[in-house]
């Protein structure tokens, strides 16, 4: 077995972190506005083997550039960004929005004189109804809607190994849509599907087919697909209690 990735202590993880810290704020004395953990080292869930994640918030003179790097037996990721593009990026509204705006809801201040990470974590709840109805409508064309044709299409020339790689495909796009409406975000990826059932509005097929992938139940292809179908079909009518209409009833004018 391959010795990397190595397991480290929190103890390990917190005297690295101090010294980058300390590293940055000498190196860009007075260019760093802020520098905050995300992650699982902000929200105290950590394992052995997770890395470290920073935000870096700098002035916009500052050369400082993104970095990710393993120096064994860490690994390091530092996010790069001015305080109008960290700020910015904490208000938009996109089909990533539960997955990204922990990000910014959950940061554990390395250096904060200003208080932007408290600023900062309010702006993702100020977002617009009908900028998240926007986005699930494009969503669904980009995502689901295509997912599921391939699935019908792999489904219908017999290749059935795609079967189980769509099916955790559109459970993903659904998980991704059901946090944005519902406005929540998800502590970690390895608990997106987990976090996406206890929200309060979820379509229906969900429920079944995320339990087929969380259990590896994914032998039986015409089982799978069924729950594919099913999702699909719980999916369109969850969008029209919400009142998301997707489909185009005229053709769209180019010119």
């Amino acid at each position: 077995m391959r010795e990397l990735p190595l397991p480290t202590s929190i103890q390990e993880k917190e005297q690295f972190y101090a010294s980058v810290t300390e590293q940055l704020l000498a190196d860009f004395s007075g260019e760093i506005i802020a520098i905050g953990l995300y992650g699982s080292m902000a929200t105290r869930s950590a394992s052995r083997y997770s890395d470290i994640e920073m935000h870096v918030i700098i002035t916009d003179n500052c050369t400082l550039k993104e970095h990710e790097f393993v120096y064994p037996p860490f690994k390091l990721e530092l996010s790069v960004a001015t305080e109008q593009q960290f700020l910015e990026g904490a208000k938009k509204v996109d089909d990533s929005w539960a997955i990204r705006t922990g990000v910014y809801m959950n940061i554990l201040p390395l250096h904060d004189p200003s208080a932007l990470f408290k600023r900062a974590r309010e702006l993702p709840l100020l977002i617009d109804e009908q900028d998240i109805r926007a986005t699930m409508r494009i969503f669904m064309i980009w995502e689901p809607y295509e997912t599921m044709g391939k699935i019908r299409g792999n489904m219908e020339m017999e290749n059935f190994h795609y079967i189980p790689i769509g099916a955790y495909d559109l459970v993903w796009q659904t998980a991704k849509l059901i946090g944005l409406w519902n406005r929540i975000w998800y502590s970690t990826r390895a608990k997106t599907f987990q976090e996406a059932l206890a929200a309060d509005s979820i379509p229906e097929g969900f429920e079944p087919l995320v339990s087929r992938i969380l259990t590896g139940k994914l032998e039986d292809t015409k089982a799978v697909y069924a729950c594919c179908e099913a999702l699909w079909e719980g999916l369109n009518i969850w969008y029209e209690q919400l009142g998301i209409q997707y489909i185009e009833r005229e053709m769209p004018q180019f010119k």
